[in-house]
């Protein structure tokens, strides 16, 4: 069984443009608009394999919804790759330090995404 993609973005723009490249390269996709969302899906869907997740968003932002995923025990193992257009220096290390597992920024690089999601679904699969 093929484990699903989590986008989680506010921008239903980003989403749209995430979920046609992703589904064109036979990917399963599911998305939430906001990271309350987000954490309640990877709950109740124990297919997700991974979790794309927009740094900047009201509310609950990446940060804290990182933070949230790696304290919660049943779910602190899945991958999570941010995404931000906040590319300036030290990004990058925030978002690890954060406790993602990878770091994207927009505009995305569709080829350097599909090696990060093919790298880390290749190693969660059973």
């Amino acid at each position: 069984m093929d484990k699903k993609i989590l986008i989680v973005d506010d921008e239903p723009k980003n989403i749209f443009a995430l979920m046609a490249v992703l589904r064109a390269k036979k990917f399963s996709c599911i998305t939430a608009s906001s990271a309350e969302e987000g954490i309640k899906l990877l709950h109740s869907d124990k297919e997700i394999g991974i979790v794309l997740m927009d740094m900047m968003m009201p509310d609950m932002d990446g940060y804290q919804a990182i933070a949230a995923i790696r304290n919660d025990d049943s779910l602190k193992q899945i991958p999570i790759i941010s995404v931000t257009a906040q590319a300036m220096v030290g990004d990058r290390e925030k978002c690890i330090s954060a406790g993602a597992n990878a770091y994207i920024s927009k505009p995305i690089n569709v080829d350097a995404l599909i090696e990060l999601l093919n790298d880390y679904l290749s190693t969660t699969s059973n």
